[in-house]
């Protein structure tokens, strides 16, 4: 039987040094290990922008942030350019989602036949504040980024992750008594802030002895000035209310990662028990990471390692178990999920950088392979832009000094490299990998242009600064989900 059905499974917010298989000590994700072990683990995968909107509309359309326009949480994917879904629907391919889109709202053509359970910005606009740029407003007092509580218990995400979690396996069972090919998209939020953890989870790791957060200021540590600007207007550190709560945030994110762990368990057991796994790849990975605390940081929104790089696995019957050390991103899907369906996937890639993860590892110098990612949202006053390039990862920053790393002798992102006289010859290279991509200071421009008509549309920055939820985009009501809605 030829492996025709696909099964993207994306998380939100996942730390990619959060599993078992990426070697962390004391993560419990038995279940994304035993996809790792059953398939490929891209080692160096990333998000083509660290925030959630950007990400997906990038994912969608597998084209770079500044080709489209989706600059920040504002600015939701409504259906063009087209993704990969219109290309699946014009070849006769079942495509449905279940859960977590992030797009503009449930009725615009995305790609997909139907949208179960859909979850969208809010209000079809997002956050809207965040887009305010140059200077930015101040975030102010009140609501709590991270959440108003922090520790065990079940929040408006966690229930809703349990029936996504329980509609995909539902869906699946219903998958297997018909004879049509399928791809499905499954979108979880956990570990996405709110810092609530079911119990059970949260109690694997209450003994847990939590590492020290690296460089962070108050050891002495000095932050790059893009990124203080970025922390000063959302002081996550500075808001937890005690030295306990402040534990229990980390202790929550590693209760959130085997939460979802277990969900992703239940989704790939029901491709088992249904015989579909026989005929059905699977894909998981996450729109972006989370600092975790690093550098006194949470949540994205940094070129770091910790936010830029994502989880990538791939499971199925085209591909032998192995750890890929080709860099890969998000925009690698647009092509894989094609060709993983057995649609023709080459013709259509015109302005889109990606390539099949069945295929990357044949790549002309593949390990050398530019990767890119981009930032021109919330808490930036201009554009930050990472090039991974080898052994090297550049940050650009316009209007300040760049960043560079050698992640082979530096994986931690400790030694900024780019002051060394001996260092200018990679840094003027890694600039110009950059500049074939795109002028960066004519993307800044473009970016806040589009910014301030939107915000003049709106009302201007007064109105526009009270637009848009101040933590994390509402959980649809579980209660009114039970009718999918259609998207053609």
């Amino acid at each position: 039987m030829s492996t025709k059905n696909v099964v993207v499974i994306m998380s939100d917010e996942h730390n990619a040094s959060y599993m078992g298989c990426a070697g962390h000590p004391f993560i419990k994700t038995p279940h994304l290990d035993a996809l790792a072990a059953s398939g490929v683990m891209f080692s160096d995968a990333y998000t083509p922008s660290p925030i959630c909107v950007p990400a997906r509309a990038a994912f969608a359309t597998g084209m770079r942030v500044h080709q489209t326009g989706h600059w920040d949480n504002a600015s939701p994917y409504a259906g063009r350019p087209e993704s990969w879904g219109h290309v699946l629907q014009r070849n006769a391919v079942r495509v449905e989602s279940i859960g977590k889109l992030h797009y503009r709202n449930e009725t615009d053509p995305v790609g997909f036949d139907k949208e179960h359970l859909p979850m969208h910005v809010v209000g079809g606009y997002g956050m809207v504040w965040g887009s305010i740029r140059d200077p930015i407003i101040p975030f102010g007092e009140g609501k709590r980024m991270l959440g108003e509580k922090i520790g065990p218990g079940e929040s408006t995400y966690t229930r809703y992750d349990r029936a996504v979690t329980n509609k995909a396996v539902e869906w699946l069972h219903q998958a297997a008594r018909d004879e049509r090919p399928f791809v499905l998209y499954v979108g979880l939020v956990a570990p996405h802030f709110p810092l609530i953890a079911p119990p059970e989870f949260f109690e694997l790791y209450e003994d847990i002895d939590v590492p020290d957060a690296k460089l962070h200021p108050d050891t002495g540590a000095a932050r790059h000035p893009w990124v203080e600007t970025y922390a000063r207007f959302l002081p996550t550190e500075e808001s937890f209310r005690s030295k306990e709560e402040r534990r229990n945030a980390f202790l929550a994110y590693y209760a959130l990662c085997s939460f979802l762990d277990d969900n992703v368990g239940k989704i790939v057991a029901a491709l088992r028990t249904t015989g579909l796994s026989a005929n059905t790849h699977v894909v998981y990975t996450s729109d972006h990471g989370d600092n975790v605390g690093a550098r006194g940081l949470w949540g994205k929104s940094t070129l770091y390692q910790e936010t830029v790089k994502v989880p990538m696995l791939l499971a199925g019957t085209r591909v032998a178990p192995r750890v890929c050390r080709v860099p890969v991103d998000l925009l690698d899907l647009y092509p894989t999920i094609l060709d993983g369906a057995d649609v023709p996937w080459r013709d259509g890639m015109q302005g889109r950088p990606g390539w099949s993860l069945f295929e990357v590892e044949r790549l002309p110098n593949a390990r050398e392979r530019v990767i890119m990612s981009e930032y021109h949202a919330t808490g930036s006053n201009t554009a930050g832009f990472m090039i991974l390039k080898g052994r090297w990862k550049y940050h650009y920053y316009v209007r300040f000094q760049p960043e560079l790393f050698d992640l082979e002798q530096d994986p931690e992102e400790l030694h900024d490299l780019a002051g060394r006289p001996e260092h200018a010859g990679v840094l003027a290279n890694m600039e110009g990998e950059l500049r074939r991509i795109c002028d960066p200071e004519a993307v800044d421009l473009a970016a806040k242009r589009d910014q301030a008509v939107m915000i003049d549309r709106l009302g201007g920055r007064q109105v526009a600064a009270t637009m848009g939820a101040r933590g994390a985009t509402p959980a649809p009501e579980i209660g009114t989900l039970s009718v999918a809605t259609e998207s053609k």
